[in-house]
C-alpha cells in the first residue's frame, strides 16, 4: 500500500512539474509574439508618420528590399534556427518584426487610425479565443493541417490572379476565406506548439522552439489582422 501511495505521489508530482514547464514555455511563446507585434506596430507607425523616411523607402527600389526581406528572414529562421544560439535566434526574430513593421507602414496611410485600432482589438480577441481552444482541446487537430495548407496555397494563387483582374468581389471572397484559414491555423498551430514541447528536451531546445512558436503565431495573427482589415477597415478619403 505504501508503495502504491508513493507511486501516486510521484505521478502527481511529475504531472505538476510538466504542467508548470508547459505553462512557462507557452508564456514565453506568447511573450515573444507580443514583443514582436509591439515592435512591428511601433516601426509601422513611425515610418508612416515620418514622410522623409517613408518616401526614402517606398519612393525608391528600396521598397522591394523592405517588402521581401521579412520573407527571407522567415526562411532563414526556419532553416537555421536549430543551429543558432537562443540569443541569435531571438535577435533574428526582433529584426524580422522590425522589417515587417516597415513593410506594413502603408496601412496607416490607407486606413483610418480608428479602424486599424478597432480591427486590431477584434483580431486580438479572436486570436486569444482560438489559441485558447487549441491549447485546451483534447481533440487532435492534426487533420486540419493538410486542409488548411491547401486553402493557404489557394488564396495565394487567387491573390496573384486578382492583381491582374482587380475584382472587388474576388478580393472580398479572398479576405473572408483568408480569415477562416488563419483562424483555423491559430488553433492548429497552438496545439502543434504544445506537441513540440512534448517532443523536445533541454533548455536551449525549448528556447529556440519558443521563438519558432512565436514566429508561427505572429504570422497567424498578422495575416488574420490584415484579412480582417481588408473588409472591415475604413479607408482614408
Amino acid at each position: 500500500m505504501a508503495t502504491e501511495r508513493n507511486t501516486v505521489v510521484y505521478q502527481r508530482s511529475d504531472a505538476a512539474l510538466y504542467d508548470a514547464g508547459l505553462r512557462a514555455y507557452m508564456l514565453r511563446v506568447y511573450n515573444y509574439m507580443a514583443g514582436g507585434l509591439a515592435i512591428t506596430g511601433a516601426v509601422a507607425f513611425g515610418v508612416a508618420n515620418t514622410p522623409a523616411l517613408y518616401n526614402a523607402i517606398f519612393g525608391t527600389p528600396l521598397a522591394w528590399v523592405v517588402i521581401l526581406a521579412p520573407l527571407v528572414m522567415v526562411f532563414v529562421l526556419s532553416a537555421r534556427v536549430h543551429r543558432m544560439s537562443p540569443g541569435t535566434a531571438q535577435l533574428c526574430f526582433w529584426v524580422f518584426s522590425g522589417l515587417m513593421g516597415a513593410s506594413l507602414a502603408s496601412i496607416f496611410l490607407q486606413y483610418t487610425g480608428e479602424s486599424i485600432a478597432r480591427v486590431f482589438f477584434i483580431t486580438a480577441g479572436a486570436f486569444g479565443a482560438l489559441s485558447l481552444y487549441g491549447y485546451t482541446t483534447k481533440k487532435s487537430l492534426a487533420g486540419w493541417g493538410s486542409f488548411l495548407l491547401i486553402g493557404l496555397f489557394g488564396i495565394i494563387i487567387a491573390m496573384i490572379v486578382n492583381i491582374f483582374l482587380g475584382s472587388e468581389s474576388l478580393q472580398f471572397a479572398i479576405s473572408v476565406i483568408g480569415v477562416l484559414i488563419f483562424a483555423g491555423l491559430t488553433a492548429y498551430d497552438t496545439q502543434r506548439i504544445k506537441e513540440i514541447y512534448d517532443e523536445g528536451a533541454g533548455a536551449d531546445h525549448n528556447a529556440r522552439s519558443a521563438i519558432m512558436g512565436a514566429l508561427t503565431l505572429y504570422l497567424d495573427f498578422i495575416n488574420l489582422f490584415l484579412f480582417l482589415l481588408r473588409f472591415m477597415g475604413n479607408q482614408r478619403s
